[in-house]
């Protein structure tokens, strides 16, 4: 059947669907002994010999692998960083080390993130549309008055455009000298450092920030640097939460 090169390469596990247009235009795939750089070609994974930077797609598309994992601060979500810091990658057994992390958590922020070799799940997920809610735990800086929680709630300009609106709630207040709030947010939305833009923006920036939950997937007791395997249900769930 003749389906485009980027949804092979992402049914395959190879990357995600917007990865995978970047690697054909890149020349990094052949096709018949013929290098390709056009987005809308077509083969067939069971008739075409395809190479990805010179390898055999194979014959079976390989088995896929959904990983949930409470990443630590100061680790970035990349598969390699130009600095040398360390990344998620780093951190997984060997036998992990292919996947790739769907969606980000900055190098300041922890918590739940999900890593696979699935480019149709990652690309479901990231795309803008599905709406895939996250939940988070952040602390920030003094006590939010009502009316600027409310405002957050409903949405507030960023890079000149409304933010879709949050669930945000109090969790706990301190008092103490240095006075901060918990609060848990809830975001069907992830443009980049959103929360901690938007607290910034209002007046109170973000001290601590963990993501608790994607979907209906939380982390729950799962320790910081330690990960699981998502079930099949886990994963269909995911799909199902998708507006």
């Amino acid at each position: 059947m003749l389906e485009r090169l980027q949804k092979i390469l992402s049914r395959y596990g190879l990357a995600s669907r917007r990865e995978a247009e970047q690697i054909i235009l890149s020349g990094r795939v052949v096709v018949n002994g013929k290098t390709v750089k056009e987005l809308g070609t077509k083969a067939d994974s069971e008739i075409d010999l395809i190479l990805v930077d010179g390898k055999p797609l194979g014959s079976k598309s390989p088995q896929l692998i959904y990983l949930l994992l409470n990443k630590p601060t100061e680790i970035v979500c990349t598969c390699a960083d130009p600095q040398n810091r360390q990344t998620v990658i780093d951190i997984l057994p060997s036998q992990y080390q292919h996947l790739y992390p769907v969606g980000r958590l900055d190098y300041n922020s922890s918590g739940a993130l999900i890593l696979t070799n699935d480019g149709e799940f990652a690309n479901h997920m990231m795309h803008p549309r599905h709406h895939v809610p996250k939940t988070y735990h952040v602390w920030v800086k003094d006590i939010p008055k009502s009316e600027t929680l409310a405002h957050w709630r409903s949405g507030v300009i960023l890079d000149g455009k409304l933010t879709i609106p949050a669930d945000i709630n109090i969790l706990q207040i301190d008092r103490s000298k240095a006075p901060k709030t918990l609060l848990e947010i809830i975001l069907s939305e992830g443009r980049n450092r959103q929360i901690r833009r938007v607290a910034e923006q209002l007046g109170h920036p973000v001290l601590a920030l963990h993501r608790v939950a994607i979907a209906s997937i939380a982390i729950d007791s799962l320790n910081v640097g330690k990960f699981r395997l998502l079930s099949d249900r886990e994963v269909k769930a995911i799909f199902l939460t998708a507006r």
